[in-house]
């Protein structure tokens, strides 16, 4: 099979519809459930019902306003692992834990070679690695490398938890690194943008952009220049999630 740029056979990744997430919390519950039994480890909670609960999430759901007045409107922007075509995390891995498969190009964390040190956590600019605390390891987004080659599954739950929970369609999984597949057309039709592309990691998963509010656009002829650039959503977005992480670390 050619391999494809970034070393790999296929380009496995998702493509998150931020004109239609709802901000449901499903993708991530049916993530944290399903990694909870056929992960390596439980994905543990520490002191869920106390004052400060924290525990090991790969997927986790944030949300912001965009724009002011009629054009103003909220978006939910999920965050997972992006399965980088040139992952830091793997490059300062003291341990090979953390590797890109040539497969599929998913990124993994073997938990047998894995210390916590946390270096690849420091590394990922999108704050997708989480520290369980508990088990002392790193954990991420697998892409639900357990359900997608698993035969014994019906062929329509061969697909991540958190795609098969989306109510509203607006999360997609395939090969991004095939042109003509349908989740890459789909890219192509919605002017699909990379998170944070000024760093250079190539990230494989991308986001499809709001597109703009038909009531506010009625109502006022400023809606698409208070609409953010694809590039400018996704710089916006990052600076969110970053923030929100650390009031919700506190």
């Amino acid at each position: 099979m050619t391999m494809l740029p970034g070393g790999t056979e296929q380009k496995l990744g998702l493509v998150i519809d931020l004109d239609t997430c709802v901000g449901c919390q499903a993708c991530a519950t049916s993530c944290k459930e399903w990694n909870t039994g056929g992960y390596s480890a439980p994905l543990s909670d520490q002191n869920p019902y106390g004052a400060d609960p924290h525990g090991a999430w790969l997927n986790r759901v944030h949300a912001y306003e965009v724009g002011e007045g009629a054009a103003s409107h909220t978006v939910h922007f999920p965050r997972s692992c992006l399965h980088c075509e040139k992952p830091d995390c793997v490059t300062v891995c003291p341990t090979g834990a953390s590797y890109k498969r040539a497969k599929d190009g998913i990124v993994l964390v073997n938990p047998e070679t894995c210390i916590g040190c946390k270096l690849c956590s420091w590394a990922c600019p999108y704050g997708a690695r989480e520290c369980d605390q508990s088990h002392g390891v790193i954990k991420k987004c697998t892409l639900c490398v357990d359900r997608i080659y698993n035969e014994k599954l019906e062929p329509r739950d061969r697909i991540p938890a958190c795609v098969r929970a989306c109510p509203t369609g607006a999360r997609h999984f395939g090969n991004l690194g095939d042109p003509t597949s349908e989740i890459s057309k789909l890219v192509a039709e919605r002017n699909g943008f990379d998170l944070l592309p000024e760093f250079g990691y190539k990230p494989v998963n991308k986001y499809l952009p709001p597109r703009p509010r038909r009531d506010a656009a009625k109502s006022t002829p400023v809606l698409d220049s208070a609409m953010p650039a694809p590039e400018e959503a996704g710089t916006r977005a990052a600076h969110f999630f970053s923030w929100a992480d650390r009031m919700l670390s506190r």
